[in-house]
């Protein structure tokens, strides 16, 4: 197997368990927070910035919101069985950047990394991000390089691949759908949400031994939970997320 196909195949292969990131991500953080002895820092216990980490993992899921409530069915879905795409996506936020969902992930991990303070975590998941995902891009490329030939090539050459050109933005061709955001991203609203609550527990039970979690994050934890089991139900059950052509 040649160096381009075994990347095509390792990048398909993490493609499939991306899902499992947050899974593997958490338990290193906590290690990180048992193991540094500079935690934890004065500024990472005050809410100013527990609220800029929350903030920034919130702009990665408005991001990815913005992407999925303009795309075409057939595309950016959370399909974990292979690549998919019936359409070539170049309008809207694929105008400026050609993986906008990876960034969108980038920034939603970045916050929960971001909440411990050590500045040396924030470093080390970049690192191990870009390597992860520069394969991911890498096989999804290649699909795309086959299946649309010219037009990717030429959409390629003038897009960046993960830092945005705000510049070369040029509207997407359909409508803002709110309905198609709901259906497809609440499993991201929810996986952030347990992850702070998750970090904040393990400060609070094991390492400043409080055992007291904070209101707000006991309110903001059942918000979403009772949020994601509605749309799921609704999703399931109903047809009021549907969303023609999409």
């Amino acid at each position: 197997m040649g160096l381009r196909e075994h990347c095509e195949h390792s990048g398909n292969w993490l493609f499939k368990k991306r899902s499992y990131i947050p899974l593997v991500l958490l338990p290193m953080i906590f290690c990180s927070m048992l193991a540094s002895h500079d935690y934890p820092l004065f500024f990472a216990k005050t809410w100013l910035w527990k609220g800029f980490a929350f903030a920034v993992s919130f702009l990665g899921l408005g991001w990815r919101a913005y992407v999925i409530g303009q795309v075409p069915k057939g595309t950016s879905g959370r399909n974990t069985h292979g690549q998919v795409a019936e359409t070539l996506n170049t309008r809207g936020l694929y105008s400026i950047v050609r993986h906008p969902l990876y960034l969108g992930n980038f920034l939603m991990i970045l916050g929960v990394v971001l909440w411990t303070g050590l500045w040396w975590l924030v470093v080390l998941y970049s690192l191990l991000f870009w390597l992860y995902y520069e394969r991911i891009m890498f096989a999804e490329e290649e699909f795309l390089r086959r299946k649309f030939g010219e037009s990717f090539e030429t959409w390629a050459s003038a897009t960046p691949a993960f830092f945005p050109a705000l510049s070369k933005y040029c509207p997407a061709e359909l409508y803002f759908s709110m309905k198609n955001v709901l259906q497809r991203e609440y499993s991201g609203l929810f996986a952030m949400v347990v992850s702070f609550v998750s970090l904040e527990v393990f400060d609070a039970f094991v390492i400043s031994k409080t055992y007291i979690l904070p209101m707000p994050w006991i309110i903001l934890l059942a918000f979403t939970i009772v949020s994601v089991l509605v749309l799921r139900m609704i999703r399931k059950k109903t047809s009021l997320l549907h969303v023609e052509g999409r």
